[in-house]
């Protein structure tokens, strides 16, 4: 399907087709990056939501094809990243309000975090 035509619909339940998935994705990728950017650089959600959402741009930018961009992402239909960047973008300004990098206020009890659990 080229980038042009409109798919008449996605086939998932309350799920619509977008309009303009390429604007809306780079929009949705650029507010996610510039809220990742505000946390340091050493966190390992930054880190990792970063490096992923700097691909899927570029694959945005680079892909003008609706089809060939969902398969270069490899993650569902463009109505699909569009809600998963939705998502992302709002865990991002969540993480920003938890701070989950910061050191923990108390110190945990022993084996809080052992697996199988000890006694």
């Amino acid at each position: 399907m080229a980038s042009g035509a409109l798919k008449k619909t996605t086939g998932l339940t309350g799920l619509a087709v977008a309009a303009n998935p390429h604007h809306t994705l780079g929009v949705l990728y650029s507010k996610i990056l510039r809220a990742v950017q505000k946390m340091p650089s050493n966190a390992a959600y930054r880190k990792y939501t970063e490096e992923i959402v700097k691909d899927r741009a570029e694959a945005v930018k680079s892909t003008p094809n609706i089809a060939e961009l969902e398969r270069k992402i490899g993650c569902g239909q463009v109505e699909e990243l569009i809600l998963q960047a939705e998502n992302e973008l709002t865990l991002a300004r969540k993480m920003l309000t938890w701070k989950p990098w910061e050191p923990l206020a108390t110190e945990p009890v022993p084996h809080q975090w052992a697996w199988p659990p000890t006694k």
